[in-house]
C-alpha cells in the first residue's frame, strides 16, 4: 500500500456533502429506530424483517453497490437459520483496496417503559441529542456507513473505485449466533484490506476513540438446589438450608472486599491507561452521592483491563408472591468480563471451578446455557490505523485516543480467523452518556456529524490508495 496524498479541496468537498447530508440522515435514522426490531424469540420477529429490508433499502438507494442482499444463515448445530443480515457489495476498480462496513439493525429490548421519559421507539431530539432505543447502539452506525457511502459517492462520482461491501447484522444484541456462518458463506463478498465495526464509543462528546482492546465475556446460568421441595420457614428454618440463603452465600465469594473479582484463575492484564477522575466516572455511570466506587488500581485499568463479575437475572419468588416458605430452588444468571488476552473458556471454567468449591451446605450446582467470547488486542501498526486515526482528528478537529473498552464484541474473533490479513478498526458513535442498553439511550448529534465526517474522509482517502 501507499500513502495518498489528499489534496485540502478534496477534503473541504466531502465535508461539505456530509454537512449537506446530515438533516436526510437524521431523517432515516428516525425511520429506523421506529421499527422495533429485537432478535429475542419472545418478541414479533416481522418487526426485524421489516429493519432488514429498510437498510437494504437505504443500501441501494446510495447507489453504489452493485448488489444489496437480505441474507440468513445457519445456525450450526440447531438446524434453525438466523435472523436476516444485509449484505451489500461494490467491487474495487482500477487496483483500489476494499473496505468492510459492520454494523448491526437490532436492538435491546426496551425494559420498563415507565422508565423512559419519551417512548423507546419514538425518536425525540432535546439538548442536542436523539432519544431512542437504538438511536446510538446501534442504528447510528448504520447511518454513519449510508451517510458517508453517500458524501463519498456525491464527492467522487465515477472516480470512486474503491471495493465498498457493507454488512449490517441481525442478532448481535442476542448473541451473534449465525454470524460465523455467514461469514464463511459469504467469505468472498465480504473479503477486504481493512474493517471498520461501527460499535464501540468514544472519550466523550467530542474527542474521538479508536477501540485498542476489548474484554472478552463469558456469560451462564447456575441452578441452586437444597431441596426436593418447598418447606415451612418457622417448621424447619435454622436447621434447613434453603436455596436463596445458599445462592446469596455463594455469590458472595465472587468478589473480595473492596469488590474487585476474588476468582483464581481470572487474568489481569498490566497495561498504561489515561488519566480518569472518580468524579468523572460519578458523572458518567451515575453513581449515587454515598456510593463509592469498587475495586483497586487506576479506575480504567479496572474498567478494560481487569475482569468483572455481574450477576444480570434472578429467578426466585417474587416480593408480591412472598410467603414464609424454604426456597428449594433459586436460578440466576452471571455474566463475566474477560479481560483482554485470556479466553472465555478459561475464564469460565475458572468460575465454575470456584464456584463448586465454595458450594455451602453441600448445594447442588447445575450450569447451563454457557455463551463465551474472546476479547481482543488491535495491532496499531497498520496503514489502516494510521489513516483512521488521521481522518478522525480531521473529522472531529480534536486529535483521537486509544481506548480499551469494557465491554466485548465476541464475533470480532471471527472476523480474524476468517480475514487474519485484514486490519480490524474498531469506531463508533456512542459517547459516555448514550446509555445503551438502557432507559432512555441516546445519540449525540454532534457526535454523529463529526463520526460520519471521520469515515467519508476515511473512504475518500482509502480511494487514493493504490492497492
Amino acid at each position: 500500500m501507499t500513502s495518498p496524498v489528499l489534496p485540502s479541496e478534496s477534503d473541504a468537498l466531502v465535508l461539505d456533502a456530509v454537512a449537506t447530508g446530515i438533516p436526510s440522515a437524521l431523517s432515516d435514522l428516525g425511520n429506523l429506530v421506529r421499527i422495533p426490531g429485537m432478535a429475542w424469540p419472545a418478541f414479533d420477529q416481522t418487526q426485524l424483517e421489516r429493519s432488514a429490508e429498510a437498510v437494504a433499502a437505504l443500501a441501494s438507494g446510495t447507489g453504489v453497490f452493485d448488489e444489496v442482499k437480505v441474507l440468513r444463515a445457519a445456525i450450526p448445530g440447531t438446524g434453525e437459520h438466523g435472523q436476516p443480515a444485509v449484505l451489500a457489495t461494490r467491487a474495487a476498480r482500477n487496483g483500489k483496496p476494499t473496505i468492510l462496513l459492520y454494523a448491526h439493525h437490532d436492538v435491546q429490548p426496551p425494559g420498563d417503559d415507565a422508565l423512559w421519559e419519551t417512548p423507546p421507539f419514538e425518536p425525540t431530539v432535546r439538548n442536542g441529542r436523539l432519544y431512542a432505543r437504538g438511536a446510538a447502539d446501534d442504528k447510528a452506525g448504520i447511518m454513519a456507513h449510508i451517510a458517508s457511502v453517500r458524501a463519498v459517492s456525491e464527492v467522487l462520482g465515477d472516480d470512486l473505485d474503491l471495493g465498498i461491501a457493507m454488512f449490517i447484522e441481525g442478532e448481535e444484541e442476542y448473541g451473534s449466533r449465525s454470524f460465523a456462518q455467514f461469514l464463511a458463506d459469504n467469505k468472498e463478498d465480504l473479503r477486504a484490506d481493512a474493517i471498520v465495526v461501527a460499535d464501540s464509543g468514544n472519550w466523550d462528546s467530542v474527542t474521538p476513540g479508536l477501540t485498542v482492546s476489548l474484554r472478552g465475556n463469558a456469560r451462564f446460568t447456575m441452578r441452586v438446589r437444597t431441596l426436593d421441595h418447598a418447606s415451612h420457614s418457622g417448621m424447619f428454618g435454622g436447621a434447613v438450608p434453603d436455596a436463596m440463603m445458599a445462592t446469596v452465600t455463594l455469590l458472595s465469594t465472587l468478589w473480595n472486599a473492596d469488590g474487585s473479582v476474588a476468582v483464581d484463575g481470572m487474568s489481569v492484564r498490566e497495561a498504561p491507561t489515561p488519566e480518569y477522575t472518580e468524579a468523572t466516572l460519578r458523572d458518567e455511570a451515575g453513581l449515587l452521592p454515598e456510593t463509592t466506587p469498587i475495586g483497586n488500581g487506576s479506575i480504567l485499568s479496572r474498567i478494560w483491563n481487569k475482569p468483572s463479575v455481574t450477576v444480570i437475572g434472578i429467578d426466585a419468588t417474587s416480593v408480591a408472591s412472598a410467603s414464609n416458605t424454604l426456597l428449594p430452588e433459586v436460578t440466576v444468571v452471571v455474566s463475566a468480563r474477560v479481560a483482554p488476552g485470556q479466553s472465555g473458556q478459561d475464564a469460565y471454567e475458572a468460575l465454575e471451578s470456584h464456584l463448586r468449591a465454595h458450594a455451602p451446605f453441600g448445594a447442588e450446582l447445575t450450569f447451563s446455557d454457557v455463551d463465551l467470547g474472546n476479547g481482543f488486542l488491535v495491532d496499531t501498526s497498520g496503514w489502516a490505523v494510521a489513516l483512521t486515526r488521521d481522518a478522525m482528528r480531521d473529522g472531529y478537529g480534536v486529535p483521537p485516543l486509544d481506548l480499551g473498552v469494557g465491554g466485548s464484541i465476541p464475533f470480532i474473533a471471527d472476523l480474524v480467523r476468517e480475514f487474519p490479513e485484514a486490519q480490524i478498526l474498531v469506531t463508533g458513535v456512542e459517547d459516555p452518556h448514550s446509555r445503551a442498553h438502557s432507559p432512555n439511550e441516546s445519540l449525540h448529534l454532534d457526535t454523529f456529524r463529526h463520526a460520519v465526517a471521520t469515515e467519508a474522509l476515511l473512504l475518500t482517502r482509502m480511494n487514493a490508495i493504490e492497492h
